[in-house]
């Protein structure tokens, strides 16, 4: 195989993405914890600890602003706020990243601006915004609203919600504390600017309580696939999240999402793409296939059935009744919220001919990206490989059995990827960006 050079890349980068107690619906029943409960701060310290022994760039937490009711009989819930989640981790860790998602359809600039820049501050600037639109209908009854935005109408709502944030962001300039106590200035006033934003939709007037961090603002991440979450990642993200099968898709999907970033002015660097890896390990095939065939063992087929709409935006209770056996409807999907997932499942059914059955155990895992199941060896050789081939910057990575396959991957996988220069020895010190190897942002106001 011939591999291109690595071209204004030192090291990969790993992005753990913790879901309870694995990313896998009966991670749970196969758990090596007495009583399989919500899991509380101390399973969260741990996994963030032995993250960052693994020398793991960053923590990420997702968030969902509903739950579908369904999903409680099938899957331990732990749904706590991801930045609450992640303030409560500051002090339990020195180093690594921690994001979190907040939507942008179901929240205001000036309160997403404060939450951020806070983590940001008390974290010595380790914090990391993934900007979402919330693509499930069921979050908008939760907030009071009449019916869900439309796709389009969402990220059109994302652009000028992120621009504000960034505008709230830049209100302090990097050097606007003084702290003087000989003169009595705390602050200079004319290097805080208030944003005074009134834009289509929204309308922002003051300062945030708190000066810039560290880092200058958070690191951005954005994990749509669609046209529109292309258009919004490569204007604004560093990190991109994004649901790959293969090398050569991936290489091509972050050759358009640097090509667009360019377009916007930007340093196709500055964008790095990390493609959803989830993984079971052994020290063996057959350990690791074995370990597989447990958690399958224990999935539920009725929830597979409900979760493939549900993880495409699309209501199971409003469908009408199909045989889950016969030709996979791909009608029923057309109008699907979640466009990047819809396109990923559809697409899977046609080429190979599935049912729906078919088609919901075939993403059961990682919808439309990427699974490993095998030895750290061989998980070794593959993020080695999408690396050096330009395929991927690294991998948000998602373990089916917290913290097992963590474990594993932390102990055998990263000793591998360090003798072999893919991910750097430790950490350099400093803020996120610092460790990422991304510049400090400019602030617009500073003269």
């Amino acid at each position: 195989m011939t591999t291109s050079p690595i071209v204004d890349r030192r090291f990969a980068h790993l992005n753990l993405f913790v879901t309870g107690y694995g990313y896998h619906e009966a991670s749970w029943k196969v758990s090596d914890v007495a009583w399989p409960g919500t899991p509380g701060l101390d399973h969260f310290v741990r996994v963030a600890q032995l993250a960052e022994r693994g020398v793991i760039d960053v923590l990420f937490f997702a968030d969902g602003l509903g739950v579908a009711l369904f999903r409680t009989r099938f899957m331990a819930q732990s749904g706590f706020d991801p930045i609450d989640l992640l303030s409560a981790l500051i002090t339990s860790t020195t180093h690594i990243g921690l994001a979190a998602t907040a939507s942008t359809t179901y929240s205001e600039p000036w309160d997403i601006a404060r939450r951020f820049a806070s983590l940001d501050l008390l974290s010595g600037g380790r914090a990391s915004w993934n900007v979402v639109t919330t693509y499930h209908q069921l979050s908008a009854a939760n907030f009071g609203a009449d019916g869900h935005p439309e796709h389009a109408d969402r990220y059109d709502r994302a652009e000028e919600f992120v621009e504000t944030v960034l505008k709230v962001w830049d209100g302090w300039e990097d050097d606007a504390v003084v702290a003087s106590r000989e003169t009595g200035v705390w602050a200079d006033p004319t290097k805080i600017h208030p944003p005074n934003h009134r834009g289509a939709r929204y309308g922002v007037a003051g300062i945030l309580p708190i000066p810039r961090s560290p880092q200058g603002h958070p690191v951005l991440a954005q994990a749509g696939s669609s046209d529109a979450g292309v258009a919004l990642a490569s204007r604004y993200a560093n990190l991109v999240f994004t649901p790959q099968s293969s090398e050569a898709m991936s290489r091509a999907f972050r050759q358009r999402i640097r090509a667009e970033a360019t377009a916007h002015g930007r340093v196709a660097n500055d964008v790095r793409l990390l493609p959803g890896l989830s993984f079971v390990l052994g020290s063996t095939e057959a350990e690791a296939q074995s370990s597989w065939n447990e958690l399958e063992a224990a999935s539920s087929p009725e929830f597979r059935l409900h979760n493939l709409f549900h993880i495409t935006g699309i209501d199971p209770l409003s469908m009408p009744a199909f045989d889950p056996d016969g030709p996979f409807p791909h009608s029923l999907f057309a109008t699907a919220s979640n466009k990047t997932f819809a396109v990923a499942v559809t697409t899977a059914a046609a080429s190979d001919g599935l049912s729906f059955r078919q088609t919901a155990d075939r993403f059961s895992t990682l919808p439309g990206g990427l699974h490993f199941t095998g030895t750290p060896e061989a998980m070794a050789l593959l993020i080695e490989s999408w690396w050096k081939t330009g395929a991927a910057d690294g991998f948000t990575l998602q373990p089916l059995r917290m913290v097992r396959d963590l474990t594993l991957f932390v102990e055998h996988v990263v000793p591998l990827l360090q003798q072999r220069g893919v991910v750097k020895p430790e950490y350099f010190g400093g803020t996120l960006r610092d460790e990422l190897g991304l510049p400090h942002p400019a602030n617009r106001y500073a003269r």
